[in-house]
């Protein structure tokens, strides 16, 4: 067996493959799930006049499916219609999900189409950025940095994900979609332990065949987040094995044991 080439191929780009079975996402054994809509398992439905109702089930959420896969701790820090300023400003704290006790090893952040798409937040970029996070500019970047900084003090050492938005040409704003991720890249650049997980770039297209499988209205049905499940699983698997020394101590990251200062 050529476990070097299989785990570490050099050619091996994000998505060339899914995982099955454990993955290296199970490094983590605590992960927070930081989003909107399609981070919290929402479905879409029609009552008899044909009015939409929003329902957050977070069982069917792609964080709850990784977390069952890999045996690990999933906390939806999630709801439908979040926004990066509401988490930071009133939401994280009404749900406590700054309490040091829910500190995750890992949060995967998945905001923006409601900031930038349906509020039409200004995206901003890491110069809105202050050494105090309650003081960064009222932008779309500021809110997400801001929430980056407050996990920071929670959880020093914990690891980021930052989601992009996936190629969906229905959404047709490509200029707001490039430069969400031009920004996401940078705020990966800016803090230490944080890196992106480019939809947009190596993730399916969101076709009408895609949609006519894994959409429910406007939002995913079941396989949709199974299958959104294994894309972020296999995503997470991919940047841990390629990068094994970043990785290599986040057993000691929030552990349980009181005397974990003396192994290091």
């Amino acid at each position: 067996m050529n476990w070097n080439e299989k785990l570490y191929s050099k050619n091996e780009k994000p998505l060339d493959s899914l995982v099955s079975g454990y993955s290296h996402t199970s490094v983590f054994r605590k992960i927070a799930f930081v989003g909107d809509s399609l981070s919290s398992g929402e479905f879409e439905s029609r009552d008899e006049n044909g009015n939409k109702g929003y329902h957050d089930f977070y069982e069917y959420s792609w964080g709850q499916y990784i977390a069952r896969k890999n045996g690990l701790t999933a906390y939806n820090f999630s709801r439908g219609g979040m926004t990066a300023r509401e988490y930071i400003e009133s939401f994280a704290e009404e749900k406590g999900f700054w309490d040091k006790e829910k500190a995750a090893q890992a949060y995967v952040i998945a905001l923006g189409v409601n900031d930038v798409y349906n509020v039409g937040m200004e995206i901003g970029s890491v110069d809105d950025i202050k050494s105090d996070y309650r003081e960064n500019a009222e932008t779309f970047i500021g809110y997400y940095a801001a929430i980056v900084a407050r996990y920071k003090e929670i959880s020093p050492d914990a690891k980021f994900f930052f989601v992009t938005f996936p190629n969906d040409p229905e959404r047709n704003k490509d200029r707001l979609t490039a430069e969400v991720i031009r920004q996401l890249y940078a705020l990966a650049e800016y803090f230490d332990n944080a890196y992106v997980i480019d939809l947009y770039k190596y993730g399916p297209v969101y076709d009408e065949c895609f949609r006519e499988k894994f959409f429910l209205y406007g939002h995913m049905n079941p396989s949709g987040y199974i299958f959104t499940a294994e894309i972020i699983d296999s995503y997470i698997d991919y940047i841990v094995r390629h990068n094994p020394r970043d990785f290599d101590k986040v057993g000691f990251i929030n552990p349980p044991r009181t005397d974990w200062q003396f192994l290091k």
